[in-house]
Formats: structure tokens, C-alpha cells, sequence
């Protein structure tokens, strides 16, 4: 008598028809989300390095070696900032640290194998940001800032459009 697992039908995991442009621009999404997820993890590790150390004492060095004050209004905010990032709880800072790593690498890796929770996954994640981007456009218009808002809605339109795409197939 053959087993279950040999006569069981096997369906494959959902995939989306990528093709020509739209699978290298998944890609491309793919890498970079990989490549955010990859800077918050050397970023986290760093952090974890300077647990040991008096790190107020090293940014007013660090503000200071580059001609600041550390008493103005940007350096003061920088340090107020330090602060309060040392009275949170560093293994709280690390829970999230660690899932916003998990969280990139696993939209890079449904983006990169064409899932469709990875285009989900990646036009929620992208659309979250949108109103904190355009907020600090508005407050300091720059080319760049312009750019990241713009590349975001690209984004995220891409993502959504394929979603559509697929919906209606």
C-alpha cells in the first residue's frame, strides 16, 4: 500500500508571472531591501559593540572633533536623542532591531522568488512610510528628500500594480 505523502497531490507555493522588466525590477527591489536589512544588522551590531562604553561622552567627542557645539540646537538633539536611546532597555532595542532585519530579509526574499505575500509584504512596509517622508519633505524640501518620496511611490505603485495585475488574472 503506498504512503500518504506519495499519493498526496503536491501544489507548488503561489508564484506571480514576472517576466522581462517587472522580474528585474523585483530584483532590484529585492537587493536593496536586502541591502537596508544587511545595514540594520552591522548598525545593531555596532551598537552592541558600544554597550561597554560611556556613549554620551563619545558622540559629544565625536560633535565636538568636527567643530560643533555640542550645547546648540542640532548637536543638543543628537544628544538628547543618545539619552534617551540608553535609558530604553537594550534588549528591547535589540527585539526590535532583530525584527526589522528578519522583516527586510524576508520581503527581499519574496520579492527576489516572485511571492505574492513578498509583494504584500513589500507595498504595506513601503506605503507605512510614505506620510513620515512626506512630512519631512515638507519641513526640509531638498532634491534628495524628493527623491526618496518619489522613489517610494514608485515603489509602492509598482508593487500595488502587480497586485492588481494579479488579482484580475
Amino acid at each position: 500500500m503506498p504512503s500518504r505523502e506519495a499519493t498526496a497531490p503536491t501544489r507548488p507555493l503561489p508564484r506571480s508571472t514576472a517576466t522581462g522588466a517587472a522580474q528585474n525590477a523585483l530584483r532590484t527591489i529585492a537587493a536593496f531591501e536586502a541591502f537596508k536589512g544587511m545595514l540594520a544588522l552591522i548598525a545593531s551590531l555596532g551598537f552592541l559593540s558600544l554597550l561597554h562604553h560611556d556613549l554620551h561622552h563619545l558622540v559629544t567627542a565625536l560633535i565636538g572633533h568636527i567643530g560643533l557645539n555640542p550645547g546648540d540646537h542640532y548637536p543638543a538633539m543628537v544628544l538628547g536623542s543618545v539619552d534617551q536611546l540608553l535609558a530604553t532597555p537594550h534588549r528591547t532595542l535589540l527585539l526590535l532591531a532583530g525584527a526589522y532585519v528578519l522583516l527586510r530579509w524576508l520581503e527581499a526574499y519574496g520579492l527576489w522568488n516572485t511571492r505574492p505575500w513578498g509583494e504584500w509584504l513589500g507595498a504595506l512596509s513601503g506605503a507605512l512610510y510614505i506620510p513620515f517622508e512626506l512630512r519631512h519633505f515638507v519641513h526640509q524640501p531638498s532634491w534628495l528628500n524628493a527623491a526618496v518620496v518619489l522613489l517610494n511611490l514608485l515603489v509602492v505603485g509598482f508593487l500595488g500594480w502587480r497586485l492588481r495585475q494579479r488579482r484580475r488574472a
